[in-house]
């Protein structure tokens, strides 16, 4: 193998004189295209080895050969970056000695570390908007007026602030969101309840079946959330627009308790 020795000029400013790379890089350099050789050299295996040992053994030396090349390549890069910009054409020259012996081996290592940047910058990244959500949840939390409505309590009901909201041990998971409840005379009864019938595409048979989708009955007296006008009074169900039905009626469980005051 024949080891191209480069040199460089370096412009004195008193005598404008040419002088070589100094010979711990010249020495670097050899040392990666040497330790590189011995590595191929190692490849070879004994001929009474079978075709399929042979093909094994020799896959696993020149992926060591491989990996012991890049780790001296990186020791070589890292003494010759403690002499700064006179360094360049030596590590230049160490990354061409490697690539001469494993082809495609440097930009290979460099694009899976790229990569591999790239990966935990965007897992950090992800990290932190988890982390600035959740704290801003807990702030939005602290501040939400919950009224009276036990923590115990899956739905609670706000019926003189129009409003209504799911929690989970008392920490909300949806809403508030607005809604209407019964009109004077009919007024929605408040108390602790629990669900106990839906009933998707439900109809009002007293109310000349007028619709009552998403209907989620918590008393045994036709009293149910669906969806409704929440602009105007009820005949004392708890009306809410589509989307919050739809949500309601998707993830509140029959023996879900609800809470109204």
């Amino acid at each position: 193998m024949e080891i191209i020795t480069h040199t460089y000029i370096l412009h004195n400013m008193a005598n404008n004189s040419r002088i070589r790379y100094s010979a711990s890089i010249k020495r670097s350099v050899a040392a990666v295209v040497t330790a590189a050789a011995t590595s191929l050299a190692l490849i070879a295996v004994p001929a009474t080895a079978s075709a399929q040992d042979l093909a094994t053994t020799s896959s696993t030396i020149q992926n060591d050969a491989r990996e012991g090349a890049w780790v001296t390549r990186n020791q070589l890069q890292g003494q010759l970056e403690n002499l700064g910009p006179a360094a360049l054409p030596a590590k230049a020259a160490v990354d061409n000695a490697i690539n001469g012996l494993f082809p495609g081996l440097v930009d290979e290592k460099l694009a899976a570390e790229e990569a591999a940047t790239r990966a935990q910058a965007e897992r950090e990244a992800a990290a932190a908007r988890e982390a600035e959500a959740a704290r801003i949840a807990a702030e939005e939390a602290a501040r939400f007026d919950r009224g009276s409505c036990p923590a115990a309590a899956d739905v609670c009901v706000d019926i003189d602030g129009g409003r209504t909201w799911l929690q989970d041990n008392g920490v909300v998971t949806y809403g508030a969101v607005p809604v209407s409840s019964g009109g004077v005379g009919q007024e929605t009864p408040r108390g602790t309840f629990y669900i106990n019938r839906k009933v998707k595409d439900e109809i009002s048979y007293e109310f000349n079946n007028a619709p009552m989708p998403y209907a989620m009955y918590f008393t045994y007296n036709g009293h149910a959330f669906h969806q409704g006008n929440v602009a105007t009074t009820s005949a004392g169900c708890v009306r809410l627009n589509q989307q919050d039905a739809i949500y309601y009626f998707n993830n509140v469980q029959i023996g879900d308790m609800v809470y109204i005051y």
